[in-house]
């Protein structure tokens, strides 16, 4: 299968986000007055959508427009870290003229957040907020294979968790498991397996048309 452009998860596989994510939902449904949760419970209910619908579930009722800025109140200023050697992939992938596309479960006001505090420029944003149904549908990548001007099949999405991958497939994708990713699991198929970032580049085949041009998400 040739791959022509790369699409990347967020949370897991980009930025080392396991403790500061489920630390700002618990929080905000602290200050709600919503019953005692942990960071377990929050990860759990990452495949709900995105964190307006994660934040009324964890609290237990519908929410107010208003009560759902508190989970952004609280996710506003923390210290978000890429994992090693992802800043130095990004801009391999600009300087040879490619795209840095990221299709993400979260919300692209929470995703823009979290990548300015991680020091992390992309140039396609893809949120949870863009499509439909959340992951594992394909929906996000069918929409970033839209942004890029390729077919899904033409892409490889790099994500650290099961619903990542089941996302691949279901987009006729080619998935590739994160395995620094703080949510792999070894035994969820995979068509491969990177064990770093940087691996991630001997997947592209062939020349880039750095011509072609790219818009970048609603």
């Amino acid at each position: 299968m040739t791959i022509r452009e790369l699409v990347w998860d967020m949370d897991g596989t980009l930025l080392d986000s396991t403790v500061v994510v489920p630390g700002a939902f618990v929080a905000a449904v602290r200050e709600l007055g919503g019953p005692s949760v942990g960071p377990e419970q929050v990860v759990a209910s990452y495949s709900l959508g995105t964190p307006e619908v994660i934040l009324a579930h964890l609290v237990g009722r519908e929410l107010a427009l208003d009560e759902t800025e508190m989970y952004y109140r609280k996710l506003k200023g923390v210290e978000a870290a890429p994992y090693s050697g992802v800043a130095q992939v990004l801009d391999t992938l600009r300087e040879s003229g490619r795209v840095v596309a990221v299709f993400t479960g979260a919300s692209s006001r929470a995703a823009a957040m979290l990548l300015k505090a991680a020091g992390l420029r992309v140039d396609v944003l893809i949120g949870g907020d863009h499509v439909q149904r959340p992951k594992p549908a394909g929906d996000g990548l069918v929409l970033a294979a839209e942004h890029l001007g390729v077919a899904p099949a033409d892409l490889a999405y790099i994500g650290d968790s099961p619903l990542d991958l089941r996302a691949a497939a279901a987009a006729g994708s080619r998935s590739a498991a994160a395995a620094w990713g703080h949510q792999y699991d070894g035994a969820e198929p995979s068509d491969v397996t990177l064990t770093r970032p940087e691996e991630a580049l001997t997947l592209l085949s062939g020349r880039h048309d750095s011509e072609r041009p790219v818009s970048g998400a609603a």
